[in-house]
């Protein structure tokens, strides 16, 4: 259940990393409020899988899905760039992300 926890905090954490796009520096309200709750929901989902992960973990894989979800939506939403250096850079977060999976069971 700590993984599913995990996954959900790293999806919720590219929420209000695109959320903030829309908010114009917090002066739209609805924008702002739906990215401050998916920052809410983010850290209280990574607390929870924390009872039981490994913090160093837990955490470097909540970051590594906000970073990688960020970066492919910010190509699909905003179009970034997708470069082939961005995008093996990507796949390398993910095989990391798996790594730590992995080694961690």
């Amino acid at each position: 259940m700590s993984w599913l926890f995990l996954v959900l905090a790293g999806l919720f954490e590219i929420g209000w990393a695109v959320g903030l796009k829309y908010t114009a520096g917090f002066t739209r309200p609805w924008p702002s409020a739906a990215t401050i709750g998916c920052m809410i929901v983010s850290v209280w989902l990574l607390a929870l899988a924390m009872k039981t992960l490994p913090v160093g973990t837990a955490y470097a894989v909540w970051t590594g899905i906000g970073a990688a979800g960020t970066v492919i939506a910010g190509m699909l939403l905003f179009g970034e760039p997708a470069t082939a250096l961005r995008l093996v850079s990507v796949v390398l977060i993910v095989a990391g992300i798996v790594g730590l999976k992995l080694s961690t069971g």
